[in-house]
């Protein structure tokens, strides 16, 4: 078997937990903070998991974990 390509964009934007669920971060907490909340600024800064629709894909990008 040869060896599988990760996919490197992949690879900076996600990681696995111990249980094999993907990591990720939210969108939106770049530019123009001074129109949103401070409640919406501080969950947006919070880790998040990918939905359970998408792991896969992201997992198949990502085969050495």
């Amino acid at each position: 078997m040869p060896k599988l390509k990760t996919n490197k964009s992949v690879a900076k934007r996600f990681k696995l937990t111990g249980k094999g669920k993907i990591k990720r971060k939210r969108a939106n907490l770049r530019h123009i903070l001074t129109s949103k909340g401070t409640k919406r600024k501080r969950t947006l800064g919070q880790i998040s998991y990918v939905s359970d629709a998408d792991a896969p894909k992201v997992k198949r990008m990502l085969p050495y974990g």
